[in-house]
């Protein structure tokens, strides 16, 4: 059996046997992705803390955990989406251009 492999950026091969989608792995190679995984994983974090926080009724600290909590998310967000809008502008395409299955 042949594997179709195809290069049409000049970058790494890509086996189109085996890939169903066209940026497989692209959390992981595309580094600029990280600080918006950073912000995701703080907010999770002080969403425990706002939790804990009102539970036990520390109300202001739970107040500025609240905040810290909704600002992560957002821009973590936001960063994540920006990153994946820029490689596919880098392709010609839109943000919610579809593609594969």
């Amino acid at each position: 059996m042949e594997c179709a492999v195809t290069n049409t950026s000049g970058s790494s091969p890509v086996d189109d046997e085996h890939t169903n989608r066209s940026h497989v792995g692209e959390a992981i190679s595309d580094g600029r992705n990280y600080p918006g995984y950073l912000l995701i994983g703080l907010g999770l974090a002080t969403l425990g803390l706002t939790l804990v926080a009102a539970g036990y009724g520390f109300r202001g600290w739970a107040i500025i955990a609240g905040i810290v909590c909704v600002v992560s998310f957002i821009v973590g967000t936001v960063v994540i989406l920006m990153e994946h809008r820029r490689v596919k502008r880098l392709e010609g395409q839109e943000l919610f251009d579809q593609e594969g299955h």
